[in-house]
């Protein structure tokens, strides 16, 4: 009731609340893009309007994602609350939000700001419009504080522009030709990058398609600059540039591969600079031209704007202010998070000071490099895999694209910015130390923060029905709990655990428990006797997610029942339903031939559905790439 009625307060807060002389905020996103910058130290970087940006702001040298995929993190950034704890950890997912956490720009404007989007949501979940129609006064693709009528233009305005320029579909998906038209074309020959200039990071093969793909995203990157200083020439030509407090920073790590995607500092550390115009250099932490080391998360950049402004900040959301009056001491760590991408489902959770990152993989028997529809379109992508499945990889490289992962890994940041050297195995004491300090914080934040991750989608789907309420409600009111959950999700890759444990949990009479032995038996060499155990949490007593993947453990044994449960799942008309079982025919290969035509029909009729939600192209892009595996004439994906 507490948490309803502040939120209530806040939009009924009075203009003159933050007094009559307000800054106005601007936001620029980059869309996925690490920190290749000139002013972060990389030499092959051309970015000169945002390198003069950063002499002129403070540069945050310790800033994090919370998610390494966008429309997670995005839907964080609206609501100042984790993607898990929310139930939107999903890329898309449509799980509702309760009424009470709202986009938080509708504070702002109930406070007096012109708000504008220009012009990506993607916020994930079911109650985006409501969260775009409440935050702000224009959504578009031409939205502008330019566009304010008469008599808005008093207000001072808090403004957001995405660029899409540096977007994994121009860095590295779309054809060269295309990329060359509609990116490349915008810059001067003498700045178009030359691949063979290019610095190839270790966990990249030294190739020509490596390089070209490299430089292609440092050429995206050098029209992203463009258009920020165009955005910027903006509020100097209509005198408003000392009146307004800048932003910049990217939704994500980049686009390529093993950065996006993964809860590395490749896919989670992003840049962010901070410019305080002179009549607002105290609100500073800092001059001019000064790097910061203080940790800061997207969690905490909605309240931090609410404490610049003198607003009050509501008490669900997670973040800690980083600026303004209500700054909270400096964080000690942050956290990341992976779940399902498209039609790749996956649970990574990372914790990370100054120094160390942590990070537990709960599927460590699948690769990082996993298939997945629209990652695999980009040329870099099918050469890793090709040189992989050809034993042409080096062990650095095959950190990122071999068969496995490891259940936990600890990386020396200062000493391994790439993350290749896992200290989990060290045997001194002082790394040991660190891991057990961080194991033991990133298990609380995920008791704490209510991580939805652990149970499957469809599970949270019934439970929400059945409470007819959120799943951010059914957590925070112990309608559902992860201490079941959490504990078998530990039993995944734990040497500890032998076969006769993992069985064990099939036979426990909690689905979550099944659904956790079940995927723990996925990265283990299982016997006559298992499949028995499998045959039985196949039984139609069972949940539809227990009974997908037990069929798919049976299927990848060569057990026929198991393929012809999942061809008649393919049916279904649940699409979480569906997709699980079209996931699990992707990952069968030339096993799934049976299920040729049942493939067909499925990607044809979920192709054609337009009951709203992103699931039905997840079902169509994963059965897309089984049947072109199997050597099938597949359709144009037209991406």
């Amino acid at each position: 009731m507490k948490t309803k009625l502040t939120a209530r307060l806040l939009l009924l807060l009075p203009t003159l609340l933050v007094g009559a002389d307000r800054p106005n905020i601007l936001w620029i996103t980059a869309e996925d893009m690490s920190p290749t910058l000139g002013c972060y130290g990389d030499a092959y970087a051309s970015t000169p309007n945002i390198d003069k940006l950063a002499q002129e702001s403070v540069r945050y040298t310790h800033a994090f994602a919370t998610n390494p995929v966008c429309s997670p993190s995005r839907s964080c950034l609206i609501t100042g609350v984790y993607a898990t704890t929310l139930g939107t950890q999903h890329l898309r997912a449509d799980f509702p939000l309760p009424d009470f956490i709202k986009g938080w720009p509708s504070f702002l404007r109930a406070a007096g700001y012109y708000t504008t989007n220009n012009v990506k949501t993607d916020y994930n979940t079911g109650s985006a419009q409501r969260l775009v129609e409440e935050s702000w006064n224009e959504n578009s693709a031409t939205a502008h504080w330019r566009n304010r009528n008469a008599g808005d233009r008093d207000k001072p305005f808090f403004c957001v522009f995405n660029d899409m320029t540096s977007h994994q579909s121009r860095s590295m998906v779309w054809p060269y030709e295309k990329f060359q038209k509609e990116v490349q074309s915008q810059l001067p020959a003498e700045q178009i990058h030359d691949p063979s200039k290019v610095s190839v990071p270790p966990y990249y093969p030294d190739t020509p398609q490596v390089r070209k793909t490299l430089a292609r995203f440092y050429d995206c990157v050098s029209v992203m600059d463009q258009n920020t200083g165009k955005l910027l020439r903006q509020l100097v030509e209509d005198g408003l540039a000392e009146n307004t407090i800048v932003f910049f920073y990217s939704d994500h790590g980049s686009g390529l591969p093993r950065h996006k995607r993964l809860t590395l500092d490749s896919g989670l550390r992003v840049p962010l600079l901070i410019r305080f115009p002179e009549k607002y250099k105290h609100l500073a932490p800092d001059k001019a031209g000064t790097t910061t080391n203080r940790l800061v998360s997207f969690v905490d950049f909605p309240p931090t704007v609410l404490s610049l402004l003198g607003l009050p900040i509501p008490s669900y959301m997670q973040g800690k202010p980083f600026l303004g009056k209500k700054t909270f001491a400096p964080r000690s760590h942050i956290y990341g998070a992976r779940d399902r991408v498209d039609e790749a489902y996956d649970l990574t959770r990372a914790v990370r000071n100054h120094r160390y990152l942590y990070v537990r993989n709960y599927l460590p028997h699948v690769s990082y490099n996993q298939p997945s529809f629209y990652s695999d379109l980009g040329e870099i992508r099918q050469e890793i895999t090709q040189l992989a499945n050809a034993g042409k990889l080096d062990a650095h490289q095959l950190t990122y694209a071999g068969p496995t992962r490891p259940r936990e890994a600890l990386f020396d940041t200062l000493a391994d910015p790439h993350n290749q050297h896992n200290l989990i195995n060290s045997n001194k004491p002082a790394h040991q130390e660190v891991q057990q300090s961080l194991r033991k914080k990133l298990f609380n934040w995920i008791q704490e923060t209510r991580d939805q991750g652990f149970y499957p989608e469809e599970f949270v789907w019934e439970k929400s029905a059945q409470h007819s309420t959120s799943a951010y409600e059914l957590a925070r009111d112990k309608l559902i709990t992860n201490t079941t959950a959490l504990k078998a999700a530990e039993r995944v890759g734990d040497p500890d655990s032998n076969l006769e444990d993992l069985l064990g949990l099939l036979g426990k009479d909690d689905p979550l428990q099944q659904y956790w032995g079940l995927l723990s038996l996925g990265g283990t060499d299982l016997c006559e006797s298992c499949f028995d155990d499998l045959r039985y949490t196949m039984g139609d007593e069972h949940p539809s997610y227990i009974r997908t993947e037990a069929a798919a453990l049976l299927a990848a044994n060569d057990q026929p029942e198991g393929l012809a449960h999942l061809r008649k799942t393919l049916h279904h008309n649940d699409p979480d339903t569906v997709l699980r079982a079209a996931r699990a025919l992707e990952l069968l290969g030339p096993k799934a031939r049976p299920a040729i035509t049942d493939m067909h029909e499925a990607r044809d009729h979920w192709k054609a559905d337009n009951s709203g939600g992103s699931i039905p192209m997840f079902i169509w892009f994963s059965l897309e790439m089984a049947l072109k595996r199997l050597g099938e004439t597949v359709q144009n994906a037209g991406l």
